[in-house]
């Protein structure tokens, strides 16, 4: 008997059935980030990382062109077992003929290359304005500007990224998830809190004017509690957005970033509260460390218990699962391949979980025994079916580093 075996007879005894839990796991797409693999710079500007948020390290071999940065990508991918799809923010759009197009004016041909890419690989794409690392933000301020023009010039900026959202969906067949997020407010105290709020409305508004079709373009709306250099006043916070969201539900969803939120704040629990409201969802799935540190997610307890949440309640069809994180002072690739697999693992120990049982449990009031099932749970051989879920789909279900560590001295030490 195989290890595998094994496990799936242990597994049966609960009511899984983990068959079907691995041939579930291979369809729920997760969205990959392109940022990880450049520090979140871009191809539209030279300068560096600004706008509330900030990346640390100096790791040899960053990408410096679509042409690596996609190669990294896919290096990465090839060690990733499940299903993908790719995320691009607009400061990725790429140039082929050497004419610079602002954001404002952006066009579809400018992410050709990454529908391509997606394409090519049969993966869908995610999408997102870029509010950030723009000689256009004035006064550290963009969709709540009190200067019409700097406003004006955003909100411009994201109605052209509902339009390049509704040609990756048409051209890939796949729902394009298209986050706004703003790092707008204040380092200090500000006089007037509402002000900055009516216009970030106004302008979302504005931007959501833009024609689209809702089964195909999801806009979604982040919030945040605070960034470098905003610490006293974020207008996108967490009310701000839920709210915004819950009073246009035909035109938007919420999205719940896992770093955004004060730190005994969890998502995990606020996925079913927004599922009884919300037909879906969406989240950037990340680890803070003290505050929005933008850590590269591993399969710890948050990540567990948001892909538990997930499960049971029977959401995977209603939440949009995409990956956030940018560390520069890890091997890149590794930090992408380390961030997918620990989610896929949390989505394979959810679907293995056996989540009918225990709910009858707490509906039957037979709390002592829910607690020791719960606690039997956590020592279940996940780990055989993590190798038989890696080995159907045809990657490594350990020592993977082996093949991106020879990535690195063969490609990433090259780099100049």
């Amino acid at each position: 008997m195989t290890r595998y075996e094994s496990a799936k007879e242990i597994y049966a005894k609960y009511g899984v059935d983990t068959d079907a839990a691995i041939a579930k796991c291979k369809e729920i797409p997760v969205s990959l980030h392109c940022w990880q693999g450049d520090d979140v710079i871009g191809f539209d500007h030279d300068g560096g990382l600004t706008g509330g948020i900030q990346t640390t390290g100096n790791y040899p071999g960053k990408a410096r062109t679509p042409d690596e940065l996609m190669a990294d990508m896919d290096k990465a991918m090839s060690l990733m077992p499940g299903a993908k799809k790719i995320n691009v923010h607009a400061c990725y759009a790429i140039f082929e003929d050497g004419t610079f197009t602002d954001r404002d004016a952006l066009e579809p041909k400018h992410f050709q290359k990454w529908v391509d890419f997606a394409k090519e690989r049969g993966m869908g794409l995610d999408f997102n304005p870029t509010f950030f690392s723009s000689p256009k933000v004035k006064d550290g301020l963009t969709l709540t500007s009190p200067d019409e023009a700097t406003r004006k010039f955003w909100v411009e900026h994201g109605k052209a990224c509902i339009r390049i959202s509704n040609y990756m969906a048409e051209q890939t067949g796949v729902p394009c998830v298209m986050n706004i997020w703003i790092g707008d407010g204040y380092k200090d105290v500000p006089a007037d809190r509402m002000g900055p709020r009516m216009r970030y409305k106004q302008s979302i508004d504005e931007i959501l004017s833009e024609p689209y079709d809702i089964k195909m373009v999801k806009p979604c709306v982040e919030s945040k509690v605070f960034g470098i250099g905003v610490e006293a006043f974020t207008a996108g916070s967490a009310e701000f957005a839920l709210s915004y969201a819950a009073m246009n539900k035909e035109k938007c969803l919420p999205l719940m970033d896992n770093g955004h939120y004060h730190p005994t704040e969890v998502v995990s629990d606020k996925i079913p509260a927004l599922l009884c409201f919300f037909p879906e969802v969406a989240l950037h799935v990340t680890r803070g460390i003290r505050w929005d540190s933008d850590h590269v997610v591993v399969y710890d307890d948050e990540t567990k218990e948001i892909a538990q949440e997930i499960v049971r309640c029977n959401a995977l069809d209603r939440v949009y699962i995409a990956l956030d994180f940018f560390d520069a002072s890890i091997n890149r690739v590794s930090a992408w391949v380390t961030g997918f697999r620990s989610m896929q693992k949390a989505l394979l120990n959810a679907l293995c979980t056996p989540s009918a049982m225990l709910k009858d449990l707490q509906d039957t009031n037979q709390l002592s025994r829910k607690m020791a099932a719960m606690e039997d749970c956590k020592m279940l051989p996940i780990g055989d079916v993590w190798a038989e879920y890696c080995r159907q789909c045809g990657v490594t279900a350990d020592n993977y580093y082996d093949e991106i560590e020879a990535y690195e001295k063969e490609v990433l030490l090259k780099r100049v």
